[in-house]
């Protein structure tokens, strides 16, 4: 069953979690909003240290930077991991994972920063803005998970990972013909156009899930792991705006 194009965020885990715990407290889209909200504080929390291991008056050498930023990356990699596998310890790893993407995220943009001025919170401003209009069409009953669009959005986003993941051979062998559709030409802009469009619309899907979620009981430890799934969308979001301006302000 394809029920969403974020593998953090699937309706039979939902199901599944919800059997024992008919009886206990159950997951509420108000709680799942309320922790989400708290992921992302910490997120941004983080991100300040992220963004000033970026900085040219930072105490820390290269490479404790780099070992810095290269281990968050690596612990909130294992940490959804351990999360898709076991969703009653979200409560304890998503918010170490917010931490600690929140670091690579912030030492990213920090890096953009430095050549974009203003880059930044343009790109936090749209992906808010894209947060708001895509629950706006949700709530309003203007765009619907339907399983016709559920499975086109997760066929478009598996394409992605694919492109990306198959550019990411070809450089480690040496091929760089692919490097247009990273470029900031009218070929690079169009890709990045269509990865921020899918990107979301997989909001919808999330949307979706966490509402079925709710209505499934799932157990209370679900609006964690609901929160986490969000954010990783989220994340995605952001990153992928802020390749897009930095592409049109290279264009200039």
């Amino acid at each position: 069953m394809i029920s969403g194009g974020n593998p953090a965020l699937q309706l039979d885990k939902f199901r599944s979690e919800a059997e024992p715990f008919r009886n206990a407290a159950t997951m509420t889209v108000t709680g799942a909003v309320v922790k989400t909200a708290v992921l992302a504080g910490l997120l941004i929390a983080a991100g300040g240290v992220g963004w000033s291991l970026t900085s040219p008056t930072s105490s820390f050498t290269q490479g404790a930077k780099f070992g810095i930023i290269i281990g968050s990356l690596i612990g909130s990699f294992v940490c959804g991991i351990a999360l898709f596998f076991s969703q009653k310890l979200a409560p304890f790893l998503a918010p170490v994972y917010a931490l600690l993407e929140g670091v690579v995220i912030g030492a990213i943009s920090g890096m953009y920063a430095e050549r974009w001025h203003g880059i930044v919170p343009q790109a936090a401003l749209l992906t808010v803005g894209i947060l708001v209009a895509m629950l706006m069409a949700y709530a309003g009953g203007v765009i619907r998970a339907t399983p016709f669009v559920t499975k086109m959005i997760v066929t478009a986003t598996i394409g992605v990972c694919l492109v990306y993941l198959a550019t990411f051979v070809l450089r480690l062998c040496g091929v760089q013909e692919v490097n247009y559709l990273h470029g900031s030409g009218p070929i690079g802009i169009g890709f990045s156009l269509i990865v921020v469009a899918i990107a979301s619309f997989n909001l919808i899907l999330d949307f979706d899930l966490i509402e079925n979620g709710a209505k499934t009981h799932a157990p209370k430890y679900m609006e964690w792991y609901a929160a986490y799934g969000l954010m990783v969308t989220l994340v995605w979001l952001y990153l992928e705006v802020l390749r897009l301006l930095a592409k049109f302000r290279s264009s200039d």
